[in-house]
């Protein structure tokens, strides 16, 4: 893939430059791989169960990503590095979630026993007490929107970090940011299939003000794909099955840390952040021990995506003085 690279703090000016310069940066290539990989792992995976798609409900994903694509082509060939890199971060991203959720439905589809007894006694063994936590929390409606907003809104935070990375020409940032959410993703979702589980489950009938967590709601989901009952795939209505570790836990982490790089929004950034952190055992239905490893994941994937999408040296050139 071509790319520009601008200093971060730098100013960038939409101006031509030589194509070789395009060429010589790859650093967007192990985005490009993990996505390929994670591809690649669904098809192995499904083999036995061969999942399908409905079509007429593959069309909003199709065209979604027919756009980013054009978008992507129009910022590269016109010179554009803020757009080209928005649009290269959100197509990453979207075909991120794509694979990775149906991976997530194939690995569940032939997943064992389940973990939650095991999950549930880790929790109990780390202090965590959720029926007194869930009490205390049916009783402030107000935190409840609070933390319930916060823990549904991680869609909402990537696109602010992508739009305001790309938008201040912080791409060393955003492509370390992007790479370390694929990178822990997969990781997640690979461990997810060898811990599986249903989730920190709680009755809401038996709360006023509490709501439905997705762990609930997902229930017939994983029922469906470990019985066999679910094999064709609806795009529009994927949902993220994973429990332990907490990918959503992971992912805002690594968004505290991409918030930092912008001085502006770091302080109401990482506070939304660790909102969704905090809320994310309660609406996401998962045990602490999911939230806790999920945070565990955050530091190795920035490390490890720094390192492979940093800038390589070029290779020295032959001058007019040195032999060929």
């Amino acid at each position: 893939m071509r790319s520009i690279a601008a200093p971060q703090g730098g100013t960038l000016r939409s101006t031509p430059m030589p194509a070789s310069n395009f060429r010589a940066d790859h650093r967007d290539t192990p985005s490009w791989l993990l996505v390929a990989a994670m591809m690649l792992s669904f098809l192995v995976a499904q083999q036995d169960d061969r999942f399908t798609v409905d079509p007429l409900r593959a069309v909003p994903a199709i065209l979604s990503l027919l756009a980013l694509g054009g978008a992507l082509a129009i910022g590269r060939y016109s010179a554009r590095p803020r757009l080209a890199a928005g649009a290269r971060a959100f197509l990453q991203m979207t075909l991120f979630t794509l694979f990775g959720v149906v991976l997530a439905y194939a690995l569940a589809a032939k997943s064992g026993t389940l973990w939650d007894a095991r999950l549930a006694a880790a929790d109990r063994a780390v202090g965590f007490d959720w029926p007194v936590v869930l009490a205390l929390l049916d009783q402030c409606p107000p935190l409840i929107w609070l933390l319930g907003l916060a823990y549904h809104s991680l869609t909402v935070q990537m696109i602010v970090v992508i739009v305001a990375l790309s938008g201040m020409g912080k791409f060393d940032t955003l492509r370390t940011m992007v790479c370390a959410a694929i990178l822990s993703g997969f990781v997640t979702i690979l461990i997810s299939g060898l811990t599986p589980a249903m989730g920190n489950l709680f009755d809401p009938a038996r709360y006023v003000h509490l709501w439905p967590s997705i762990a609930w709601m997902e229930q017939g989901l994983i029922s469906g794909l470990r019985d066999g009952s679910l094999r064709v795939l609806d795009l529009t209505m994927l949902m993220g099955i994973v429990s332990f570790p907490s990918f959503h836990a992971t992912l805002a982490a690594i968004f505290i840390w991409a918030f930092g790089a912008m001085p502006r929004l770091a302080g109401p950034g990482r506070a939304w952040a660790i909102l969704t952190i905090v809320a994310t055992p309660v609406f996401g239905g998962h045990y602490g021990v999911d939230v806790l490893m999920g945070l565990l994941l955050a530091p190795p994937a920035i490390v490890a995506a720094q390192r492979l999408t940093q800038r390589r040296q070029p290779c020295p050139q032959p001058g007019p003085g040195l032999p060929a």
